[in-house]
């Protein structure tokens, strides 16, 4: 008897193999494998007269959708056919969340099985895992499949629907959809409020004082007996002290007067208070939480988080990646515990097994939090894995393991003291017992630093003392406009407010993105001009489908209709056919919609129009009774126009670019031009002869106003040459590039090796004695870890065969020796002082031969790893666009 076992991707399959019987046939549906139309070409024939059929849905006929098999799917349906031909069984093992369920749904009603066919699912690719899913096999669950189904049909409608009418009344190629629309939304209440910010500006006095000898800070609280105002104090929309704020505003001539007051006056200590404070470690990952921490630790996008998630699943490193459970199963508690116990030692242990309990809205999907595989979890260095896939796994690792240790404990100390009628306050903070801090801290990738970073020292004081004030000085303080989304803290406000599944956030923040409906910039995301149209448009001819409220409410009822709490088709021709459905609002508002007001984005405080246009936004004004329009460049943000930049924009375009003088040896003009991508030099004008005249970018921090000719005439000339390396013989040449100034030197077939200029650095000015010496340090690839900069504990010499260092330095897994690339821990029972050159040099090369043996036996590690890119888009799930 043979059987066929059915999963998404090669790599599941390959996993999966190595856990069954011999007797059991692994293969990939490569995601899914049928889906409504995505263009027209795969419309079928029948029906495509129909009204609906650009939908793909027959709202007329109970929503039935018309499911196709794509092109790229037809060659894996008719493998998956002859496969089962020669089964005697038939297992669905896909994902376990109800897109998974989905797919097997999919595969039974398309390969029409007239074996017995069964549905297996896990939540981890383990030997343990899959022999306890092969005897727990059950049928497919309708009430899912209907819930995804239902989800599916609801996001093309909506997509489908209202995409069309944004391209004709705005721009071609938008899009809008359930819950990116929502996203987008957000996005622009915050720029608004940024927009409409106004700045406050405060001072105070920041003291440095003495006390036996430890120096600490102190800032003012009071003066007279009234608070002194803060940030926290000011209206964002005014500027000025909020209404009913009993608070004493400081200029910077009071501020500094009263220094000067204060100045060798008695400071006495008035009163200390210490408060303990117990810190509980953060419950294991979610989707939602994983992508958070890892955008915010890491700086992943969501998307590349669940794609590196999904292959470590997929090998069977981690447990399922796509869940909202904060659950740990008993094993994963005892796994934890035991890892605990082993690094940490008893008392870091938490009393007793912490288990956590889901509060987000409507969770679902998966039964049990993301954290790592098996009875037992491998340490990271323990797994083979190696950059991104490392960093990841190491995250989850951490983030288990502290779930299951003892309470941080802490002690506040805040100290108050007095001078005249001045009031100051010192806070300290001091760990009495690190507890869960030692394995991990969010927001930071190196516990230990992160401890020490946490701690403030104070001396000991008492009530009466009279500590020294070594300095005094007036700080001066401006209020800052509402921070914008980046994607963890967009990816918390949509989960928190019950909008969309954590599963789909990569997908739509991908979207966002790729749409044009934000860029991001240094991990924040900012939405374009093109987005404020869009999210207009909606706001007034379509709220609800861009109120968080009811989409919330919506994810709710799918919810209920996987539980079978309520039914499918009533909601949908409610919600689409209805006298308030999408649809009717459609035909009613589309001819109410006029197409020039929704192409115009109006804004406070400016007197031009600012439209979208075919290639992006432009501003629009009469002058002389002529319409003058200026393209906005693409760093210049909704939030960022103001009268200032649209009167830069429009003279250049009525009176010409700025010039700023003319090539000393050309005799042609230069001018400072502001284009789509910013601001630049042009040497000379556009002419039929001359039809692409020389530009240079300006470097990052440069305005128009600061340039000045011999800065002009220098970029220019870019790249310049700074002579020939010594060695090489290879021109080595300085320029300034996507990533800013750069020098570069050529090394012939070897290719060019780069290095980033420096602060302080000046790409026009830089010899070749310091591009050398840039040359000369180790290249340092994006995003390496602050820790490889940590000072040794030991240096235990020079590695023989290479003079290079081997030296010892300390880890959240306690020390290890290094040298190059390879690391090594201690022996337990070992002391740091204990260890030699030559015991670090026999452990070195027992590690590097494990590792030659490892990678000769597990060449499948590396081909899997080219392989991941390919299968991950041929076995990824779906992508909606339309969501």
């Amino acid at each position: 008897m043979s059987t066929l076992v059915i999963v998404e991707s090669p790599t599941k399959a390959r996993t999966i193999r190595n856990y069954l019987p011999k007797d059991y046939r692994v293969e990939a549906s490569m995601g899914h494998v049928r889906d409504l139309p995505q263009s027209a070409s795969e419309i079928p024939a029948s029906v495509k007269a129909e009204r609906w059929a650009q939908l793909g849905v027959n709202v007329d006929a109970d929503f039935e959708p018309v499911y196709v098999v794509p092109k790229d799917k037809k060659k894996v349906v008719t493998q998956l056919k002859d496969a089962l031909k020669e089964a005697d069984e038939l297992i669905l093992a896909t994902d376990e969340d109800r897109e998974g369920e989905s797919i097997s749904w999919h595969l039974y009603q398309l390969l029409k099985p007239k074996v017995p066919t069964k549905r297996m699912v896990f939540h981890e690719i383990t030997q343990d895992a899959i022999k306890k899913a092969l005897k727990n096999c059950r049928n497919i669950d309708e009430q899912l499949v209907r819930a995804q189904e239902t989800r599916r049909i609801l996001d093309r409608l909506v997509g489908y629907t209202l995409s069309p009418l944004l391209w004709k009344k705005i721009a071609w190629g938008l899009s809008a959809g359930r819950v990116q629309s929502v996203a987008v939304r957000l996005l622009v209440k915050k720029e608004r409020q940024r927009r409409a910010f106004h700045e406050g500006t405060y001072w105070d006095l920041k003291a440095s004082l003495v006390q036996e000898k430890t120096s600490f800070g102190a800032q003012l609280m009071t003066l007279g007996g009234t608070k002194i105002a803060t940030g926290s104090d000011f209206d964002p929309a005014t500027g000025q002290i909020a209404a009913g704020r009993n608070v004493l505003l400081l200029n910077e001539a009071q501020a500094v007067d009263l220094k000067e007051r204060l100045t060798g006056k008695t400071w006495s200590v008035t009163d200390i208070e210490e408060r303990p404070v117990t810190r509980k470690p953060a419950p294991p990952f979610t989707t939602s939480t994983l992508q958070q921490e890892s955008n915010r630790k890491l700086r992943l996008s969501a998307r590349d988080t669940m794609r590196i998630a999904q292959n470590l699943y997929e090998q069977g490193y981690i447990t399922y990646m796509r869940t909202d459970s904060v659950h740990l199963s008993d094993q994963a508690i005892a796994a934890a515990r035991s890892c605990v116990e082993q690094l940490y030692g008893k008392n870091y242990l938490s009393p007793q097994p912490r288990q956590y309990t889901t509060k987000s809205k409507g969770a679902q999907e998966a039964h049990e939090a993301i954290r790592p595989a098996g009875s037992t979890f491998r340490t990271p260095q323990e797994t083979g894995l190696s950059g991104r896939e490392l960093a990841v796994y190491d995250l989850i690792w951490k983030r288990t393991v502290a779930s299951q240790m003892a309470d941080c404990r802490q002690t506040q100390i805040a100290v108050q003291l007095q001078v005249e009628d001045a009031g100051f306050r010192s806070s300290g903070k001091r760990i009495d017992f690190p507890g869960f801090l030692r394995a991990y801290v969010e927001g930071s990738d190196d516990p230990e630093a992160a401890l020490e970073d946490q701690e403030v020292i104070l001396p000991n004081l008492k009530v009466g003392d009279h500590p020294d004030c070594t300095e005094l000085e007036a700080v001066g303080h401006e209020t800052q406009p509402p921070a914008r989304y980046t994607e963890a803290t967009l990816v918390k406000t949509l989960e928190s407010e019950g909008i969309g599944r954590p599963s789909t956030y990569a997908s739509i923040i991908g979207t966002i993105i790729d749409k044009g409906y934000a860029q991001l910039v240094s991990n924040a995301l900012i939405p374009t001009f093109t987005a404020f149209a869009v999210t207009d448009l909606l706001e007034k001819h379509f709220p609800d489908v861009v109120d968080p409220s009811f989409t919330s409410k919506m994810e709710q009822t799918l919810d209920d209709i996987a539980t079978g709490e309520a039914k499918w088709l009533p909601y949908l021709r409610e919600f689409y056919l209805g006298d308030k459905g999408l649809e009717t609002l459609v035909k009613e508002q589309e001819n109410q919609i006029d197409a020039s007001k929704a192409r115009t984005v109006e804004l406070e405080n400016l007197h031009v129009k600012v439209r979208i246009g075919k290639y992006g936004p432009y501003i629009e004004v009469e002058n002389d009774g002529a319409v003058v329009t200026a393209s906005i460049p693409k760093d210049l943000t909704p939030a960022d126009l103001d009268p200032k930049q649209v009167e830069v924009l429009l003279r250049q375009k009525t009176a010409g670019p700025d010039q700023v003088g003319r090539h000393p040896e050309t005799g042609e003009p230069i001018y400072v031009k502001i284009g789509t991508y910013g601001p630049y030099v042009q040497l000379g004008d556009k002419t039929e002869e001359n039809p692409k005249p020389k530009q240079a970018s300006l470097p990052k921090g440069v305005t128009p106003e600061n340039v000045t000719l011999e800065m002009a005439v220098g970029l220019l000339a870019l790249p310049r040459i700074l002579g020939v390396h010594p060695v090489t013989g290879g021109k080595i040449q300085a320029s300034l590039g996507r990533f800013g100034p750069y020098v570069v030197h050529d090394q012939g077939k070897e290719g060019k090796d780069y290095r980033s200029l420096k602060a302080g650095d000046d790409v026009l000015t830089v010899s070749l004695e310091r591009a050398l010496e840039l040359l000369s340090e180790p290249k340092k690839g994006r995003g390496s870890s602050s820790s490889k900069s940590k000072a040794a504990l030991r240096e235990l010499g020079a590695h023989p065969e290479d003079d290079t260092p081997v030296n010892i330095y300390d880890g959240p897994y306690g020390p290890y020796i290094k040298h190059g690339k390879i690391n090594v821990s201690i022996p337990e029972g070992q002391s740091v002082e204990d260890v030699t050159l030559s015991t670090a040099l026999q452990l070195l090369a027992t590690k590097a031969s494990a590792k030659k043996s490892t990678r000769k036996t597990s060449k499948s590690t590396t081909s899997r790893s080219k392989s991941t890119a390919k299968s991950s888009k041929t076995g990824a799930k779906r992508n909606d666009a339309e969501d």
